[in-house]
């Protein structure tokens, strides 16, 4: 029996995923530009003002910069490992925007086009299992390089990114009895019908927030980099493009934790006070689109206004935290879900 193929559908998830992945770089990239600005504001100094108007085009300097830089590699390391841990990281930060619910559906050419590259019923999960493989990156990449600083770097951030996931599987097993789905579509389509779940789970909220910071190792959670202890951290040994896949993961990390905090707990590409049915498919998925970007955008701003405020743990601190904070705040929360739920749906 022959499977008919719908190559149609499959040019349209090609330049889905192309359209994606592009803008996730784009972002990661004026990312960096948007943190030495809010550094700058916060720290009031003027930050980057010298390429292009308002210094636009300094991500682009930038990027030319690592491009440009003589690429090294130490003789006493393991080559195929070194390429390999920057390649596994960036292709990790790049692959979780695979199950995210960018928008609702369009209209093009007599199609009905749905802003989700996959609409799997497991997305939560896929998530996490992507996002946990992204350490190896940064293990192989730091055992690779025969340094002992940036192997202390490794261990750092196994640990830490160990630690602190326990907690935050916890926090969503607890969103997970309310919504009773894995799908994100489902998800903000429970949302956009009912109300945020962040009324249904601040504390779960609020854990997962923590654990997102620890995930992408931003201060101050940054042990596995502490220049002023490890030199470089992990990336130590790395320049040009392969240190430039390193800063770019952590980004598009951060960016990707903030469409996940602003999808589970925010209502996605929920607009708040507005019925999209009012509107044509189009244009409310524009607003959609829209809605989730600019809950992304305050959450980018929230990781680096923390940066730029709060000082880094020290080691101990962070165990502390992650272990006898926040997993047993993790299953109080679990629990007493459980039990409301129990209560409520008797």
């Amino acid at each position: 029996m022959l499977l008919a193929i719908d190559f149609a559908l499959i040019i349209e998830k090609l330049i889905l995923i192309v359209v994606v992945v592009s803008a996730s770089l784009v972002i990661a990239m004026y990312t960096t530009f948007a943190e030495r600005k809010v550094a700058a504001i916060l720290q009031d100094r003027r930050g980057p003002n010298r390429a292009g108007p308002f210094g636009l085009l300094q991500p682009l300097a930038d990027g030319l910069k690592l491009f440009f830089k003589e690429e090294i590699i130490p003789n006493f390391s393991s080559k195929f490992l070194f390429i390999l841990g920057p390649a596994l990281a960036m292709l990790t930060a790049v692959m979780t925007s695979a199950v995210v619910p960018w928008g609702d559906k369009v209209q093009l050419f007599d199609r009905e086009i749905n802003l989700q590259i996959a609409d799997i019923n497991i997305g939560i999960l896929y998530v996490f299992g992507v996002v946990s493989m992204g350490v190896y990156g940064i293990m192989i990449g730091s055992w690779a390089s025969n340094n002992k600083f940036s192997l202390l770097g490794g261990l750092r951030a196994a640990s830490q990114i160990i630690s602190y996931e326990l907690a935050m599987g916890i926090s969503l097993i607890a969103l997970l009895m309310v919504t009773g789905t894995l799908s994100l579509k489902e998800m903000v389509v429970q949302q956009q019908a009912g109300h945020w779940n962040i009324i249904y789970q601040p504390l779960g909220f609020l854990i997962f927030l923590i654990c997102a910071f620890a995930e992408c190792n931003r201060t101050p959670f940054d042990l596995p980099e502490a220049e002023n202890e490890l030199i470089g951290g992990y990336h130590t040994e790395y320049s040009s493009m392969k240190l430039g896949f390193y800063l770019f993961s952590e980004y598009i990390n951060m960016f990707i934790s903030s469409v996940i905090m602003a999808t589970l707990f925010f209502g996605g590409y929920d607009m708040p006070f507005v019925n999209e049915a009012n509107f044509t498919p189009n244009i409310a998925a524009i607003i959609g689109v829209a809605a989730l970007m600019t809950k992304v955008i305050l959450f980018i701003f929230l990781f680096m206004w923390v940066r730029w405020t709060i000082p880094r743990f020290r080691y101990d601190q962070l165990m502390h935290l992650g272990w006898r904070i926040l997993i047993p705040l993790a299953l109080f929360n679990m629990l007493v879900t459980g039990a409301a739920v129990l209560y409520f749906n008797r």
